[in-house]
């Protein structure tokens, strides 16, 4: 835990945290009502780390599942967990010992994120490979063109697809928009037919740059910021787990629980 002492200050750890956060990712949860926080305590939290001249507001306070902490969100994507007098507080993951194991609640919170953002994508900005006959289950895969484990993924979609898992790609230049590989992830989303063109592209065919207005591929990207994505592939599970890297279509139905 970070301790908020006058030699220190929360404004000098605050602004230590919300560097480290950018860095890592600017994501907001939905807001989040205090009703079920004590309003001396919301008052108290908020009057110790509002921190306005540097934009840091908080956004939401709630109890978390560890008695006397309190998960607060800030309004640009910070979230700290705090003690009720506001003297300590410290960023990190949260976990809890059950009978069954141990379960890391803040990584579940971040999927609950993950699956709110996923929420907002439109259908028809992502590149669907259907499952053949019957849905059981999909992934979204934030992919990129020139990425060799993305490559070797994409080889396994058709096994995906025959054992019943939807695949839904969305983009994640690495070297981020206007890079040759945001260039060949905009041209198969422009594409009219968009999953051939992304399968050849995949299997390293040279196609001419085909970048059309108002494509998705830079909003994607800043998606995949924002929900954690670091590399490529990055698999979202159904439950918002994301499963860095490469998997084989084995481990996949395996952790998908549908064979």
């Amino acid at each position: 835990m970070l301790s908020v002492n006058p030699g220190i200050g929360v404004r000098a750890l605050l602004c230590a945290l919300f560097v480290c956060a950018l860095g890592v990712a600017s994501f907001a949860a939905p807001g989040v009502a205090a009703a079920d926080v004590d309003p001396e305590v919301d008052k108290r939290l908020r009057a110790r780390l509002d921190q306005p001249d540097m934009g840091l507001l908080v956004d939401s306070i709630r109890p978390s599942a560890m008695p006397g902490i309190f998960e607060v969100q800030f309004d640009n994507g910070l979230f700290v967990y705090a003690s009720g007098d506001g003297d300590f507080f410290f960023a990190g993951d949260l976990y809890r010992v059950t009978p069954t194991g141990i379960e890391n609640l803040a990584e579940l919170r971040r999927a609950g994120q993950r699956l709110a953002a996923l929420g907002e994508v439109a259908a028809e900005d992502q590149i669907v490979f259907p499952a053949d006959g019957e849905t059981l289950a999909h992934i979204t895969v934030f992919t990129d063109v020139s990425c060799f484990y993305c490559q070797k993924l994409h080889r396994e979609v058709p096994e995906l697809n025959r054992r019943g898992v939807e695949v839904r790609y969305l983009a994640y230049p690495r070297q981020g928009p206007g890079s040759e590989g945001f260039r060949q992830l905009a041209t198969a989303w422009c594409a009219e037919d968009r999953q051939d063109t992304l399968t050849r592209l995949k299997n390293r065919e040279t196609l001419d740059d085909n970048v059309c207005p108002g494509n998705p591929v830079a909003s994607q990207f800043e998606l995949g910021r924002e929900v954690g994505v670091r590399g490529t592939p990055a698999i979202i599970m159904p439950n918002g787990a994301m499963v860095p890297g490469y998997r084989p279509a084995d481990e996949l139905i395996a952790d998908l629980g549908i064979e």
